[in-house]
């Protein structure tokens, strides 16, 4: 009975112990979650027990591939910190980047940041929107890392479909007309836009909102093809060439009628 009490005690210390041995000795932040190209970047960490003449080694990586490396002494209390200036020929794609630190044997740590490469200011384009029965409508846009393909309607979702060629990672930026595809809730308040490409939902930055129209932001990576901006309204039955015409119609039947009314007085 006393080997099994022992016993049991020697496992409970055991499994309360290893995560302390487990522990990294190092930790690692950067002093903000994302950067431009040509920006500094504030590496900082500690190092909780001392090793005489042993330095933290750093490694950036992007997309896997090694950006950048260094050798970091550490203080006396333990702090070290470096800075890298986010720029050069291994600087050129956009997305996550991890920041990976070693110190003595097994001690690793690591964090993430995502980086934005410079671009060419792109261009501001219309593309005109053919929705069947209802006539055309605009779409103002621009996009960096690809070319748009095709705009269609997809009434049966509420959906804008933009197809476009991405040759790398980028965004794209289109200005929604109201009356052509809105996000609303019952209360009549904006709602957010649904936005899935190819098939995965994703998010977008809504940067200017007016009572005409919606601009947006939808960042893709490259490869993507597809992406359905979902709303609760579309474009209504009766566009507004057809109300004209519904109108004309509506005042021929009046004046007629009215005519037909005097005739027979």
């Amino acid at each position: 009975m006393k080997i099994r009490i022992i016993l049991g005690f020697l496992i409970l210390l055991i499994v309360f112990t290893l995560p302390a041995f487990a522990e990294s000795l190092i930790s690692v932040e950067t002093d903000a979650n994302s950067y431009k190209e040509g920006e500094t970047i504030v590496i900082s960490g500690k190092v909780s027990t001392i090793i005489t003449g042993t330095p933290v080694t750093m490694q950036i990586f992007g997309q896997d591939n090694l950006v950048d490396i260094a050798q970091i002494t550490v203080a006396e209390d333990g702090n070290y910190s470096h800075t890298v200036r986010a720029e050069g020929p291994l600087w050129s794609k956009a997305g996550e980047y991890t920041i990976r630190v070693s110190f003595g044997e097994g001690n690793i740590a690591e964090t993430q940041f995502t980086f934005s490469p410079k671009t060419e200011t792109s261009e501001t384009k219309t593309f005109e929107v053919d929705a069947g029965n209802h006539g055309t409508f605009d779409v103002e846009y621009s996009i960096e890392g690809g070319t748009v393909k095709n705009m269609l309607v997809d009434e049966d979702i509420f959906a804008l479909i933009v197809m476009i060629e991405s040759t790398d990672d980028g965004s794209i930026s289109l200005e929604i007309p109201r009356y052509a595809l809105d996000a609303k809730k019952q209360d009549e308040t904006d709602d957010i836009f649904i936005i899935i490409i190819d098939g995965i939902e994703a998010p977008y930055q809504e940067t200017i909102t007016d009572s005409n129209s919606r601009v947006i932001t939808i960042n893709f990576e490259q490869g993507d093809s597809d992406i359905e901006i979902i709303g609760t309204t579309i474009i209504p039955e009766f566009g507004t060439i057809a109300m004209m015409i519904l109108a004309i119609g509506i005042i021929t039947t009046i004046f007629v009628t009215k005519n037909k009314f005097q005739m027979h007085i």
